[in-house]
């Protein structure tokens, strides 16, 4: 399994998707990644899930001391967090050297739920990292992640690496998928509205207390929601024209 060609010269930023189907070829696709990284002087990081994390500590050896590594699924947890929190955190302490970083966002455990979330975020780094003198390498398990998620990885991969090869991505297209998963959550049934000003900030703060206690929320997790509310309704008023609406539900 090959790594990825070098595209420096033309744009610095390189991001590949690699299709593996069993530990050997997941070690095949990115072991050889990171040692080259280690060979040319660059910073490597990893963030993947524990299980493949384990898979790379065992098969770098000692190597593995020279790596940043990171549960994906702890750091990656919420899917918005991973350009800021994981790929830019790191990037960003190495400003004029090429980085290399291996990112595995979407595995079989991720919920319907997270994955819109997850196939935008990769279609995002594409815009993040313009320009920038970064690779990011993605593994997808091609055993048991279903087809859909296989065909994203393709529109927002620009190369795609697999047992055969690498290859340009016919099918890449991130803006289509940002527009296509980039939906309006469904409208809540039974949610409470107030329209908000500097005149009824107390009520507002009422009303977030009273769906707290109602929804059963601990003492603690009550005080957390209170907070951000408050500070959504107080940047809605400052920077929206001195108003805001608020809606509640659970």
């Amino acid at each position: 399994m090959s790594t990825p060609v070098e595209t420096r010269g033309r744009e610095p930023f390189v991001h590949p998707a690699l299709f593996y189907r069993d530990a050997d070829e997941y070690l095949a696709g990115t072991v050889p990644f990171i040692r080259s990284g280690l060979a040319a002087g660059e910073p490597v990081a990893v963030s993947v899930p524990e299980a493949n994390l384990a898979l790379l500590r065992a098969g770098l050896g000692a190597d593995a001391d020279q790596v940043l590594l990171m549960d994906m699924s702890v750091a990656g947890r919420n899917p918005g967090r991973i350009i800021p929190g994981v790929l830019r955190a790191f990037a960003d302490t190495h400003p004029g050297r090429h980085v290399r970083i291996i990112g595995e966002p979407i595995w079989p455990n991720r919920s319907d739920h997270e994955y819109p979330a997850c196939v935008q975020h990769e279609a995002l780094i594409n815009l993040a990292f313009t320009g920038r003198d970064v690779t990011i390498l993605c593994p997808y398990d091609t055993q048991n992640l279903p087809a859909v998620v296989l065909a994203d990885a393709e529109a927002t991969h620009p190369l795609l690496i697999d047992s055969d090869g690498e290859r340009a991505s016919t099918g890449y297209d991130p803006e289509a998928i940002i527009a296509g998963y980039n939906r309006p959550l469904p409208e809540p049934a039974g949610a409470a509205e107030l329209t908000v000003d500097t005149t009824n900030l107390a009520q507002a703060r009422s009303l977030v207390r009273t769906h707290t206690q109602r929804a059963g929320l601990s003492e603690d997790r009550a005080a957390d929601v209170e907070l951000v509310v408050t500070e959504l309704v107080t940047n809605s008023i400052d920077h929206g024209g001195g108003a805001g609406r608020l809606r509640i539900w659970t």
